[in-house]
């Protein structure tokens, strides 16, 4: 879908309400989960072939972690970074600990290493219309995103190296430049319609090589 057409479905949703994502007591839907329903979706069912609108592909979540090795000798970073992404998602992150043993990081099951926040419903259309619409463009010489970057599965996985790309975030506050991953769970079936999928809601893929 062109993108001009991405901002004009947005612009017809209305303006932003509800803060972090939050749907408003009056109805207020988020502008791509407005995008999706009243024009991506009945599109998508004839491009793709599926055969009734609820084996359309769509979001089911996405994830963002952030990963601070500083944890295990200061806890004052684990801090900093479950108050950095509880600002980026709009949502209260959590502390994300190691599942196993690795003697030569001297990390021990159950040690903090980061933070994670998983994002569903409202909050998770807010976050990526953010994403696209004001965090992205904001990275220096960005030339898209890798369109090879899915597991196999319908699930698309990018890494940002600095959380400062996000308005949200104050420069002057933070106590070190650091990044995170965000991962999108769909329910498509194969990569191709994952692909097709975020490509309709905005994400700004890189050109796809010839196979």
């Amino acid at each position: 879908m062109p993108r001009q057409r991405v901002r004009e479905i947005r612009e017809e949703a209305g303006p932003r309400e509800g803060g972090n994502g939050a749907q408003s007591s009056d109805g207020y839907k988020p502008r791509l989960k407005v995008l999706y329903e009243h024009e991506l979706r009945p599109r998508l069912k004839d491009e793709l072939g599926v055969s009734t609108l609820m084996d359309v592909p769509r979001l089911q979540k996405i994830t963002l972690n952030m990963g601070v090795g500083e944890a295990k000798t200061d806890a004052k970073q684990l801090d900093a970074a479950i108050d950095e992404l509880t600002t980026i998602a709009g949502q209260r992150a959590q502390v994300r600990r190691a599942r196993k043993s690795i003697a030569q990081f001297k990390i021990r099951t159950g040690m903090p290493v980061g933070a994670r926040v998983t994002l569903r419903g409202a909050r998770m259309y807010e976050f990526l219309d953010r994403l696209v619409s004001i965090a992205l463009p904001r990275i220096r010489d960005f030339r898209g995103l890798n369109p090879r970057a899915f597991d196999g599965r319908g699930n698309f996985s990018l890494g940002i190296s600095e959380q400062i790309i996000f308005p949200e975030i104050n420069y002057d506050d933070i106590q070190q430049v650091r990044g995170l991953d965000v991962a999108i769970t769909t329910t498509a079936k194969s990569d191709d319609q994952a692909y097709a999928l975020l490509r309709g809601l905005g994400l700004p893929f890189a050109e796809r090589e010839q196979q």
